[in-house]
């Protein structure tokens, strides 16, 4: 799970879908593992790769310039939503050049790109190509005024170049944690749960930096609580890791720190048991709700790769912020 910096103009597109509002510092806690599907605006490119022809390998897309991350939004002017979609159109060019509209970061380009044949006979580009992502994680919070819930503390990135993925459209679903793989030194665990055919709970409308947010169809089930600050010291967690329950365990912040990115955590799992089923923290967990002294203070973001029992989390006001319903402390 890679981190990155959510920048200025990032901060003014959500306040702009969320208008900051003044807002009653009480929130419903999460903890619910959900099933999270997100598609692509346009076609995301997550890798260029060589195409094997009988002539040899050639990678037309790395020599036009196109790079992992670029986001392709039209082939030949018109619009594109799947990776399918793309892979046809090139097709129908038989073998003429295409010219690819690509988003690539907050600019437009055109790349003009020749198409080779492959040893298999199709006309590639050698472009690794996703159009949507799927997954597990975590609610953090629910505002019981406006519906607006938070979840994962970090982005959702594509796994192969590690950016961003440019959202669409999206929505988290219903989901069962039917399995655990546990975390070990050097090797990420994971909650594994099956959200095939669950009860949508609400849309996705931004992948941010600080977290997923949305709103919610219904009322999240969970306890109210006042948003707090960390302090270092023993918390508590809450998380799904059978069925749908969600319990709570116990953790110790040992460092509170700023960068860049706002106010974090280094913690550490205290609780035998958790240790015991999961190794400590794992994929999926991202999101859980970090409690102190019965406030909510923040959100378990990341792991340490080489000691799952310690990682990272994100406080409650950068997520409030960038969800856009947290209190003006200008005003």
């Amino acid at each position: 799970m890679k981190k990155t910096i959510l920048t200025a103009l990032g901060c003014l597109l959500l306040a702009s879908l969320f208008p900051t509002t003044a807002f009653a510092q009480e929130l419903i806690v999460g903890g619910q593992a959900v099933g999270i599907r997100i598609r692509t605006e346009g076609v995301l490119v997550s890798g260029v790769a060589q195409v094997e022809t009988e002539e040899g390998g050639s990678s037309p897309a790395a020599e036009a310039g196109l790079q992992e991350g670029d986001c392709v939004l039209r082939v030949d002017g018109k619009e594109v939503h799947s990776a399918a979609e793309l892979i046809g159109a090139v097709g129908s060019a038989g073998g003429d050049p295409v010219e690819l509209t690509v988003r690539r970061g907050e600019r437009l380009w055109k790349f003009f790109v020749q198409p080779v044949l492959s040893d298999e006979g199709q006309w590639m580009l050698g472009m690794w190509l996703r159009d949507a992502v799927t997954g597990i994680g975590t609610v953090t919070f629910c505002d019981p005024d406006s519906g607006t819930y938070g979840a994962l503390g970090h982005s959702i990135t594509d796994e192969v170049s590690g950016k961003a993925v440019p959202l669409e459209t999206g929505s988290i679903t219903e989901a069962e944690i039917h399995s655990i793989t546990p975390g070990s030194a050097g090797v990420p665990g994971a909650l594994n749960g099956d959200f095939a055919g669950g009860t949508v709970l609400g849309s996705v409308e931004i992948n941010s930096d600080c977290g997923i947010y949305g709103i919610a169809k219904g009322a999240f089930d969970g306890q109210i609580a006042e948003v707090g600050e960390f302090r270092t010291g023993p918390a508590t967690i809450l998380a799904t890791v059978n069925g749908r329950e969600v319990r709570e365990f116990a953790v110790r912040i040992t460092r509170i720190y700023r960068d860049g990115e706002g106010e974090h955590v280094m913690l550490t799992v205290t609780d035998q048991e958790l240790c015991a089923l999961t190794g400590g923290i794992v994929q999926g967990m991202s999101g859980s709700p970090i409690l102190q002294d019965g406030k909510l203070v923040g959100a378990v973001t990341h792991v340490f790769v080489n000691d799952p029992t310690r990682g990272y989390g994100i406080s409650i006001q950068d997520m409030l912020a960038a969800a856009g319903i947290a209190e003006s402390q200008a005003a």
